[in-house]
């Protein structure tokens, strides 16, 4: 029998444990929030980076979903004033980072947190939000800094997607000047363009929604955007529950995204959307065990599975003894265990034939 152990090149999950905004402003909550990413197996932790200011104007109003859990007060400004960390902050999240030997991550929302990020903190990975997806000049410079980029897709078509992709290839591929839209549909069509996006782009199904509904979910969209523009898909989940984001590894995901914080019971505006420290360790977990259970394409038996084959598997058999030199008939002849006789395919070819030796019920025929 011939066993192939692996023939898939599909390399582990990328988990990314998100936890955004979750440590209120305060450097020692993102420490905690680092240990649990690290104690449940994630293979990143991130962030988020912005100044207030660079990112919402004085008179941005709070998301309905922002509404519900921080109350109508204020607005969005005021919010995010109280969830920033310094850079000084990223420094201590980031070496803290490497000492606990898991990946720092973030999102710039703004060029200048972009370029922090990547020159002084010298991420090589940045992840971009949906909110960003339409923010052309964001895209090019990430692109231009050569990082790599995972870009959540929310509230986007695929025209959205391919004019954020022509940006992010004009970036890879010609990063001087003042960028147009004609030199980003060439940078995307051509071939440097697409090796580019290719080896540095992955694409994450998303629903901006806080929490999503399932029925709002929608993951067949994650194949339909691997299908349109062949690069690595994955998914950032909001829904309450694991469940989708294991849905989503069992369909191809290459990274999934998963906000979790210390207590949803805390005050800010993403707790009640996240998994608690109980749940990461579990989805990581069950993650891990999906991967394994996905095995290869070639069906073949399993290695584990060929010791069963005699005791499952049938043979033909005397159904009553059959004397020495009578015929083989249907009468006498049934298919029973074990398997290691002749198989049931022999059956039609020993009707008619004589009985070399005779045979007692339940004998295998030889």
């Amino acid at each position: 029998m011939y066993f192939v152990e692996n023939d898939t090149n599909r390399q582990p999950v990328y988990i990314i444990a998100e936890a955004g905004v979750n440590h209120n402003g305060s450097v020692e909550i993102a420490k905690e929030l680092v240990n649990t990413a690290v104690k449940a197996g994630a293979d990143a932790v991130k962030f988020q980076t912005f100044r207030a200011e660079k990112l919402v104007s004085r008179t941005a109003l709070k998301a309905d979903y922002q509404k519900m859990t921080t109350g109508s007060e204020g607005s969005q400004l005021e919010m995010l004033k109280k969830l920033e960390l310094t850079y000084s902050d990223h420094r201590i999240l980031y070496e803290y980072c490497n000492q606990a030997g898991i990946e720092f991550l973030s999102t710039p929302f703004d060029i200048e947190s972009l370029g922090f990020l990547t020159t002084q903190i010298g991420l090589n990975t940045i992840k971009i939000s949906s909110g960003d997806i339409t923010n052309l000049p964001l895209l090019y410079e990430t692109a231009g800094t050569g990082a790599k980029i995972i870009l959540s897709s929310g509230i986007s078509t695929l025209g959205t997607l391919e004019d954020a992709l022509g940006a992010i290839a004009l970036g890879y591929t010609l990063y001087e000047g003042n960028p147009t839209v004609k030199g980003m549909e060439e940078a995307y069509y051509s071939r440097a363009g697409q090796e580019m996006l290719r080896a540095k782009v992955t694409l994450l199904h998303c629903t901006t929604d806080y929490p999503t509904q399932y029925n709002d979910v929608h993951l067949n969209k994650m194949l339909t955007m691997k299908r349109a523009f062949g690069l690595p898909v994955g998914y950032s989940d909001h829904t309450i529950g694991l469940e989708i984001s294991l849905a989503a590894v069992a369909m191809g995901a290459e990274v999934i995204e998963k906000h979790f914080t210390l207590d949803k019971q805390m005050e800010g505006p993403d707790h009640k959307a996240s998994i608690e420290p109980e749940e990461l360790t579990r989805l990581v977990k069950q993650i891990r065990n999906i991967e394994q259970s996905l095995g290869i394409f070639t069906k073949i038996p399993a290695f584990s599975e060929m010791k069963n084959a005699h005791a499952a598997r049938k043979s033909v058999v005397a159904a009553k003894t059959i004397q020495q030199g009578e015929i083989f008939s249907k009468d006498n002849l049934t298919i029973k265990r074990p398997g290691n006789g002749y198989p049931p395919s022999s059956y039609w070819a020993l009707l008619g034939r004589k009985a070399e030796k005779t045979f007692e019920a339940d004998d295998l025929i030889e």
